[in-house]
């Protein structure tokens, strides 16, 4: 037996074709941005040749064609990312496949299925960003797919672009009660709403695992957010406010780099510790940079602190993150250092900057205690007009010799680790500590935002029977980039960006940059951020803090909603479909018959319909004939309905012939 092939559905006019093609590029632009050049390129270069096929009406690629390109594009990506998995080398074959869906679009079936795809790509980019400007776009997005889609549904002709819209955004509208109630009811898992295993070097942190001239000043040109906090109650003075990151104690002669392991140190705590929560930015790195010292009695589950007091997460931080800490300003940390440990925090590479050593040992030799060769060195420092400065001159092989003694300008990273080889070559045990300092209060809201320009580098020197104590040779020499910021600081340099100006915090920019801050912070903790422990807490002021319970109340929910959208259609009146202009003329037309006996059958056709009437009135044979023709013609044919209309008009209003 023969099967009978599918019905094909053509696709809507070049409008509409035009207008599916825009929808497509708009939903894969901000992929476009993230993939390698040769695949936005060969996206856009498909959309424009499948544009002007439609306007010119070029034949599409033939099967054989289209799974070449299809072996191609598999190809170069497996060559380009070296393999084929992944959200890089997944996005582009994403992207590939919606481009070569475009060289088949035929019919309406093709169509839905690029649209399904473009709901999944609507998807994919969440996994990128989670901004607000993110869904605002993607939610424009959506509305124009599903307008698409209605669109396509619409057999009777084109379908007027504003009806679609409209009917897309009604659609958009009786979806979200149902949206909010799940989002809100459904269980939540562990983790973050949106996250994925990102691929390497995809996300980057602003610290590094190294420290040379340079590092830290380059961060400052970034005004990328580091991390926000949110203190419970009054928040610590500038001068409290270091966040610890890598401790690094080996120097080459050009870059600091962390020593080996050590076991994590001992401490004590005097004082009021410090409750605050903070929302750190996605980064491939461990450190979790918590305030100067963290308490490790309170310390997250998924937390750890190695042995230099830095505050490490067991896995790489890839997504956004928010943890509550407990800190203490002040502390004793390792009041005792084993005999390895000192000779790891002493030791100097040979051969370099022999003017720094000769001054270092000269305070030694005098008969100076620590704290006073301390006091020696800061001195150094503050009357040696040294400038704090972005863009330092270059230095030589003896770089900590030309900075001491020579150019007398640098960034924090240069007082820092030159301050360190001065100690260390004073016999006093020293390490580099960089993290961030300071940060800035959201005018609008009781939270600081630290930012990549507060990034810093400071010295710890250890002390017997105090341990290691905090030095900061930056707040004798730039003393305001402590109290004021890195802005302050820099004050009176020219060509900075704006946001490292001193203006920049009474600027309308930002003004509004704090905001947008503010409306993200939101966004973070509320909707991004409502997790199992955030869930529970809200839904526990109506009783439903049991799964069990939550469970019912979602069920009940949706089942109530579901009960009034169908009382809604119930009580909607249903009209029946009004007849086109050819059916009503018909209509009229034969309604006169009625009056020799003769109505149409529900069964039977205007054509059988005339042939009958005329058999029995046969002076209406020739009339019946027209009356019918024309109908068909008016109804059914796509070239001449408007002719056939006409005289169809004038049939039915005609009187009825007599002979």
């Amino acid at each position: 037996m023969k099967r009978t092939p599918a019905p094909v559905h053509p696709l809507p006019p070049h409008p509409g074709v035009l207008q599916l093609l825009g929808v497509t590029l708009l939903v894969l632009a901000p992929l476009a941005v993230r993939l390698p050049w040769w695949v936005s390129t060969a996206v856009a270069a498909t959309a424009l040749w499948r544009a002007l096929a439609a306007l010119r009406g070029w034949p599409l690629p033939n099967g054989w064609l289209r799974g070449a390109l299809t072996v191609a594009g598999l190809v170069l990506v497996q060559v380009y990312f070296g393999r084929i998995n992944g959200l890089a080398a997944g996005s582009a074959l994403l992207a590939i496949a919606t481009a070569l869906k475009l060289t088949e679009l035929r019919d309406r079936r093709d169509l839905r299925i690029l649209i399904a795809l473009l709901y999944f790509t609507l998807v994919v980019n969440f996994l990128y960003s989670q901004e607000i400007w993110t869904l605002v776009y993607l939610l424009g997005c959506t509305w124009l797919i599903t307008a698409v889609l209605v669109a396509s549904n619409h057999t009777a002709g084109a379908l007027p672009t504003r009806t679609s819209l409209r009917m897309a955004a009604v659609l958009g509208a009786q979806a979200l009660p149902l949206m909010i109630v799940m989002f809100v009811l459904f269980p939540r898992l562990p983790g973050p709403l949106w996250g994925l295993p990102t691929d390497s070097g995809a996300l980057t942190s602003g610290m590094s695992n190294a420290m040379s001239p340079g590092d830290v000043s380059r961060l400052a040109l970034s005004d990328a957010i580091a991390f926000r906090v949110a203190f419970e109650g009054t928040a610590p003075p500038p001068a409290q406010r270091y966040w610890r990151g890598p401790v690094f104690t080996h120097y080459d002669g050009h870059t600091w780099t962390p020593g080996p392991l050590q076991p994590t140190p001992r401490y004590t705590t005097e004082g009021e510790a410090v409750h605050y929560r903070m929302t750190l930015e996605a980064s491939r790195t461990r450190w979790l940079f918590a305030l100067d010292l963290p308490d490790t009695t309170t310390l997250p589950k998924d937390t750890t602190l190695d042995g230099h007091a830095t505050l490490l997460a067991n896995h790489d931080n890839r997504t956004r993150r928010v943890y509550a800490l407990v800190s203490w300003p002040h502390y004793r940390l390792a009041p005792r250092l084993s005999a390895t440990q000192r000779r790891m925090n002493l030791e100097l590479p040979a051969g370099f900057d022999p003017r720094t050593r000769a001054l270092a040992q000269g305070w030694r030799d005098s008969g100076l205690s620590p704290s006073e060769i301390i006091a020696a060195a800061l001195r150094f420092y503050r009357d040696g007009h040294f400038l704090y400065t972005l863009e330092p001159p270059p230095v030589g092989r003896n770089a900590i010799d030309d900075f001491l003694f020579n150019t007398r300008a640098g960034f924090c990273e240069h007082f820092a680790g030159s301050f360190t080889f001065l100690m260390r070559a004073a016999g006093i045990p020293a390490r580099v500590v960089t993290g961030y300092q300071g940060g800035e209060k959201n005018p609008f809201a009781n939270y600081y935002t630290i930012r990549q320009k507060d990034a810093h580098a400071w010295t710890e020197v250890w002390l017997a029977e105090r341990g290691w104590v905090r030095i900061d040779p930056t707040a004798i020499a730039a003393p305001q980039r402590i109290d004021a910021g890195v802005n302050a600081a820099l004050a009176g340099i020219p060509g900075l960006p704006a946001f490292l100006t001193p203006r920049w915090g009474t600027s309308w920019r930002y003004t509004l940059q704090a905001r947008w801050d503010w409306a993200n912070q939101r966004w973070n903790e509320f909707v991004l951020g409502y997790g199992p422990e955030l869930q529970q807490r809200f839904l526990s002021h109506f009783g439903l803090a049991d799964v069990r319970r939550m469970l019912l109340a979602l069920t009940a929910a949706i089942a109530g909603l579901l009960a009034l959208l169908g009382l809604a259609l119930l009580r909607t009146p249903h009209h029946q479909p009004r007849p086109d202009a050819a059916l009503k003329l018909w209509h009229q037309g034969t309604r006169r018959l009625r009056r020799f006996g003769l109505v149409q059958s529900s069964t039977e056709g205007p054509q059988d319909f005339a042939h009958r009437a005329a058999r029995l009135q046969p002076r209406l044979a020739s009339w019946l004939g027209a009356l019918a023709t024309a109908y068909v013609q008016a109804r059914y044919a796509g070239s001449g309905a408007d002719d056939a209309l006409a005289r169809l008009r004038t049939l039915a209003r005609a009187p009825l012939p007599h002979n």
